[in-house]
């Protein structure tokens, strides 16, 4: 098996949380039969969002590409960045190692794909939402992106950063009423396209019309590694 890098701290709950659903999605029966796994947790990198709205601020690039090549220099045979708006840097950062890195935006479209979804909303960062990366990894499946409208998406940022970043439990009522208006919008699931929001459907159990993306990450990480996966994870939705 390879062993997994993650290139850890974006946020570190998020990171702890991706690193207890390997452990749970892996079929082993003993301690042997698990990944071998480097985290390297830094969260003094760079705000992503804030860096993606005015490049003006500190980019997360150089530490994030350090990072990578430090634990390719580890013996990591796959790496993964269990953030979602990271994924705007993606090419940069799978240039910088010659080892497999996981794109967990566009294995997130190929999962809808599978499960016959054709309208996911999307509940993201900005910069992730004005990126367009779920929008065009989506559209490259035959997917059709619903977004939430200005008040949603500020709701969806306070939920981030005001809520779990900061340490908050997450407030349900502005998440009921961002998920309200997507499905009011046509949307047929849900996707977590921030991996913040994963820990809401971990604390709250929310039910199958929603995909985590950090689900989906864990689910090809222990695949791709050469672990068995757990029946009960073959389809995440």
């Amino acid at each position: 098996m390879k062993t997994l890098g993650i290139i850890g701290g974006l946020g570190p709950m998020a990171t702890a949380y991706l690193l207890q659903l390997i452990i749970e999605m892996t079929d082993a029966k003993t301690d042997q039969e698990h990944l071998d796994v480097i985290v390297f947790d830094r969260p003094n990198v760079p705000d992503r969002t804030a860096h993606i709205l005015d490049p003006q601020k500190p980019s997360p690039l150089p530490s994030m590409t350090a990072t990578a090549k430090t634990l390719e220099q580890l013996g990591a045979g796959c790496l993964c960045a269990p953030c979602v708006t990271s994924h705007y840097f993606y090419r940069e950062l799978a240039d910088s190692v010659s080892v497999p890195f996981l794109n967990m935006v566009e294995e997130t479209a190929k999962e809808l794909k599978v499960a016959g979804k054709k309208h996911p909303g999307i509940l993201a960062t900005t910069g992730t939402v004005s990126t367009g990366l779920f929008q065009s990894a989506f559209e490259a499946q035959g997917l059709t992106a619903v977004l939430p409208d200005e008040q949603g998406q500020k709701l969806v940022m306070s939920l981030i950063y005001d809520d779990i970043k900061a340490g908050k439990p997450a407030d349900p009522e502005k998440f009921r009423e961002v998920s309200e208006a997507l499905h009011q919008n046509g949307c047929d699931c849900i996707v977590l396209g921030c991996t913040e929001l994963s820990l809401i459907k971990k604390a709250a159990g929310l039910g199958p019309e929603y995909l985590d993306a950090l689900e989906v990450l864990s689910k090809r990480a222990v695949e791709v590694c050469g672990a068995p996966l757990k029946q009960e994870y073959k389809k995440l939705i």
